[in-house]
């Protein structure tokens, strides 16, 4: 009798645990059926205007849309989008609060912010990266360049060379770097807080270059005023006879890499959540909405789905950092 009924036990000792383990998963699997229950709020790590706070717009109207609750979009600027990924770690995981930021709250803040108070793969679950288009290497119409190569030439034979940035410790700062380190050049970076001051220096004559994104470059470019000579990562559309730094021989990893907008949760968001957002942020970039703001940036890829978003930050942020800090103190 007691072999016989020992099975019987094991089979309700087995059976009690799944029961107590189902208890105990019940808040977040009521939390993820009942999802969303009231305003998603959408975090801009960026002021009103530019691309982030665009993106953050188009995707969550798209979002609202869809989920049949309004996405409120909260501009929390500062810090490379510190700010707004402090507060998004601090957020209830409860699929209501979600961030858009770009590159530099992911890879660089990480590196070169003392005391930082989150961690990217620690704090946040990845919905989507949204690829923010090659940026255009422009130069002002006196220096007469219609090629890296004539830039390069350029800087050379000319005693001081000034180029833009849209930031210190920026992807575009990273690129003079290294040009500098490739080509033996001594070109400034000239830094700003935003592209608008550095494309109005460039269209005056103050500085000879500037690296920033296509959309804020297209007025230069159309009235003649300044010339694009190159283009990071992959041709674009909107520039298809303006080849890449590496097409032209710039061989450094920092001219390969994409910079993005990234969509994110908080870490313990129910994974079924985040599945769900990630399949309409996909979905979203296939809508007429998004693909006319894409076509207006110069963008030619919508976003990436959540494995390949995961796959993508794994591969790059170690390449990301080894650049960011090889910047040094030029970077603060």
């Amino acid at each position: 009798m007691r072999n016989r009924s020992l099975p019987l036990n094991r089979r309700q000792f087995i059976a009690a645990g799944a029961g107590a383990a189902a208890l105990l998963s019940a808040p977040a699997l009521v939390r993820a059926s009942t999802w969303p229950n009231k305003p998603i709020r959408m975090l801009a790590g960026s002021a009103a205007g530019g691309q982030t706070d665009q993106f953050a717009r188009v995707y969550g109207e798209y979002l609202s849309r869809e989920l049949g609750q309004t996405v409120v979009v909260e501009n929390k600027a500062g810090a490379g989008g510190a700010v707004a990924a402090t507060e998004l770690k601090r957020a209830d995981p409860d699929g209501h609060t979600l961030m858009i930021c770009n590159t530099t709250a992911y890879m660089l803040n990480p590196v070169l912010i003392k005391d930082i108070k989150y961690n990217v793969p620690q704090d946040f679950a990845w919905i989507a990266v949204m690829p923010g288009g090659s940026l255009p290497f422009v130069v002002n119409e006196k220096v007469g360049a219609k090629t890296l190569q004539d830039f390069i030439d350029y800087a050379r034979k000319t005693e001081k060379v000034n180029v833009g940035t849209y930031a210190a410790g920026s992807f575009a700062h990273m690129v003079i770097v290294e040009l500098n380190k490739q080509y033996g050049l001594k070109m400034e970076a000239v830094h700003y807080r935003g592209e608008a001051p550095m494309w109005t220096d460039l269209a005056g004559g103050s500085i000879d270059a500037g690296i920033g994104s296509y959309a804020a470059a297209l007025p230069m470019l159309q009235t003649g005023k300044a010339r694009a000579v190159a283009v990071s990562r992959r041709r674009i559309d909107a520039l298809p006879d303006v080849a890449t730094f590496r097409e032209q021989g710039a061989t450094s990893r920092a001219h390969s890499l994409l910079t993005f907008q990234g969509c994110v949760a908080p870490a313990k968001t129910p994974p079924e959540i985040v599945a769900k957002l990630s399949a309409l942020c996909v979905a979203a970039g296939k809508s007429d909405r998004v693909r006319e703001l894409l076509k207006s940036q110069g963008i030619d890829e919508g976003p990436m789905t959540q494995e390949a978003s995961q796959a993508f930050y794994k591969e790059e942020a170690p390449v990301w950092a080894e650049l960011a800090a090889s910047l040094g103190p030029q970077a603060q």
